[in-house]
């Protein structure tokens, strides 16, 4: 049957929303993520025999009516016909009314949600428009598939487990559908992105540009109360590809994208299993890929030296800690499960092995108070790493940080506040002792107090002497960051 992947419109008018980021946004930095969820879904329901259209209308900055044309003037028949729209808690309103008009045009297709936000709020977002046929609860893969069979079939979609669905003036579950386990099932983005997306179109700040995206691995064994994608997609159960998978999709990347340079590992936390981490690291060097394209991944504060040499002899060039806070407290209160001593340790051992690093901070988490973001601050320049990001908490429905948020009545419950109006990021988040003016101040001050030290203006310039490649990531992602950094730019 015929399967439409549609990342919709929002925002185009002020540019690239990236609706797959952790924190969806028109970002400061102008990065712009694949949208890998969408994709692997695409990919996988056509391996498994079914007609698959894919439109990423944000990276192309379409509007609604752009959108559209692109769809329509395409013929897609009579029969069975499935729209997969991916969504974000920002542009959630908007999606159900994009839905809405594709239900219009095409009254018999079915139209479904999916991402993190109808996850967690799954009757709520069916009840904001009668024109959505249902939603994809968690991993939705083969939720797609499975409904996309019944559909071809005739046979009763309700029997497709993973689905909320409209049954009148109510709403029924289906039950859940079980994680995959075989992720090696999975198609390679990489090949997906190679026939239907163009590289040059997305950007992260950290990656040398341009660079591609792919996970490698599902679900986090960590608790953090405020990450979105373990506590309402994949869980907490880790499922890996094998080492020999990913590698070759490494391979598949050197040998059909020229320009690209660089691959950004995705998973929330690529480092967890480090036998299967050393064994990817000895694959590369074997097929000497560490010679044609370098990595980047997130990884947890844990890694110790050994690992990190290997993982820089296999091409590693910059890894991502979420180090939060300089606060011990607040590390418990978010269930971050590190201490804040182990924080200098690895980031000593990350300049022993020639990795560097991307922190991550973040203000506005249960017991912060003035002087424990002050504490953070001081704890980031004393670090010094490559570079850094500040940004206040973004509580979004699904996860225990938002139930905190609500149950105190610390949130604006307006998802379309969760964005400003030129689409980069709202704080919604406000405590009686800390207004949510004070923390946004607070992290444009730690920004420019971070990257304007003369020291690091001069380290950034060294780096790209030594790598011009580097440099031109830097001027890439200050041309953005700059209005912000000079204060022209709220």
């Amino acid at each position: 049957m015929n399967i439409y992947f549609v990342n919709p419109p929002f925002k185009a008018e002020f540019g690239k929303f990236s609706r797959e980021s952790r924190s969806p946004a028109i970002t400061k930095s102008g990065a712009v993520y694949y949208p890998l969820w969408l994709i692997y879904a695409a990919a996988y329901a056509e391996k498994k025999g079914h007609h698959v259209d894919f439109i990423d209308a944000p990276v192309k900055r379409l509007n609604e009516q752009a959108t559209l044309d692109i769809i329509t003037e395409k013929p897609l028949g009579q029969g069975p016909l499935l729209f997969v729209i991916d969504t974000s808690t920002p542009s959630i309103k908007s999606d159900v009314a994009f839905g809405a008009r594709l239900k219009e045009l095409y009254p018999h297709a079915f139209v479904l949600l999916v991402g993190t936000h109808p996850s967690a709020c799954a009757e709520e977002t069916l009840s904001y428009n009668a024109a959505i046929d249902g939603v994809a609860i968690g991993e939705f893969d083969e939720i797609v598939l499975q409904l996309a069979n019944a559909l071809d079939a005739g046979t009763p979609v309700d029997k497709v487990p993973g689905l909320c669905l409209r049954r009148g003036e109510d709403f029924v579950r289906t039950g859940t559908m079980p994680f995959m386990s075989n992720l090696d099932e999975l198609p390679f983005a990489a090949e997906f992105i190679y026939k239907r997306l163009d590289v040059h179109d997305y950007f992260f700040a950290a990656a040398t540009f341009p660079s591609i995206q792919i996970f490698t691995g599902r679900g986090c064994p960590c608790h953090c109360n405020f990450c979105v994608y373990p506590q309402t997609m994949h869980g907490h159960r880790f499922r890996a590809r094998s080492a020999q998978s990913v590698v070759a999709e490494f391979q598949y990347i050197a040998d059909h994208f020229p320009d690209v340079k660089e691959v950004v590992i995705e998973d929330d936390t690529f480092t967890v299993n480090k036998q299967q981490l050393l064994t990817f690291c000895n694959l590369l060097r074997e097929h000497n890929l560490q010679r044609r394209l370098r990595w980047l991944c997130n990884a947890r504060v844990n890694l110790d030296l050994e690992t990190m040499h290997a993982m820089k002899a296999a091409g590693c060039r910059l890894i991502i800690p979420g180090i939060e806070s300089g606060s011990q407290q607040i590390l418990d209160n978010i269930k971050k499960g590190t201490r804040v001593e182990q924080f200098q340790k690895y980031v000593d051992n990350a300049r022993r092995a020639g990795l560097l690093i991307h922190a991550c901070y973040m203000v506005g988490n249960e017991g912060e108070t003035r002087e424990t973001m002050q504490q953070t601050l001081e704890l980031a320049l004393r670090l010094n790493t490559d570079t850094a990001q500040f940004f206040p908490l973004i509580p979004y429905p699904g996860t225990e940080a938002f139930e905190w948020a609500r149950r105190n009545g610390y949130i604006e419950l307006d998802y379309d506040k969760y964005c400003r109006e030129d689409g980069t990021h709202n704080t919604v988040l406000s405590m009686p002792h800390l207004s949510a003016e004070e923390m946004v101040a607070f992290c444009d001050m730690a920004r420019r107090k971070y990257y304007l030290r003369p020291s690091y203006m001069l380290h950034r310039l060294w780096m790209g002497l030594k790598d011009p490649s580097d440099l031109k990531r830097s001027l890439k992602a200050f041309g953005r960051l700059r209005h912000y950094l000079f204060g022209r730019k709220r």
